[in-house]
């Protein structure tokens, strides 16, 4: 297999059950996965079964993938999917000590993890808490990422009225826990 194959021929060959197709289709998604799953979530190990569930979905499903967009696109819904499920499953408290033990681990934090932190100790990261996942999600992919109704739509898997819906539901219920 070479690596620059690309990714719908890979996909392709993992449909058809290539392994070798498929550990370059990882090779070459897996790290970014990884990074892009991590600004979300600061627990490594949810993060890393995130990875492995969303590969496994590749190599279960690479046949549905419908060419209607980025692969890499693809890829990501799946992750994000993943995650918010994961997510559902794991406390508030046990993400703000993973979060915790991480930044006392390093010398200096960065930037972001100062201020994730801080707001994790807030009345603001109760009320973030205590949002469903995919209220929660929504939030994260429109304000934290600054993306478009229509980039959230696309990166969540779910239409743009959907986000817009989701997106005012977690402002009111925001704003009531706020005030």
């Amino acid at each position: 297999m070479r690596e620059e194959t690309g990714d719908l021929d890979l996909l392709g060959l993992v449909a058809a059950g290539d392994r070798a197709a498929f550990e370059v289709f990882y090779r070459r998604h897996g790290v970014w996965l990884t990074m892009r799953l991590r600004y979300r979530c600061a627990d490594p190990t949810i993060v890393d079964d995130v990875v492995q569930e969303t590969f496994l979905d590749v190599w279960r499903g690479a046949a549905r993938y419908r060419h209607d967009g980025d692969v890499a696109g693809w890829l990501w819904r799946i992750g994000a999917r993943r995650l918010v499920d994961a997510m559902r499953g794991h406390g508030s408290q046990h993400r703000l000590t993973r979060l915790l033990a991480r930044l006392r681990g390093r010398d200096e934090p960065s930037a972001e993890e100062v201020v994730l932190a801080r707001v994790e100790h807030g009345d603001l990261a109760g009320a973030l808490a205590r949002l469903s996942p995919e209220l929660r999600a929504v939030v994260q992919a429109t304000v934290v990422d600054g993306l478009s109704t229509a980039e959230t739509a696309a990166l969540l898997g779910i239409p743009p009225g959907t986000v817009k819906t989701r997106s005012q539901r977690a402002r009111r219920q925001l704003r009531q826990e706020l005030t």
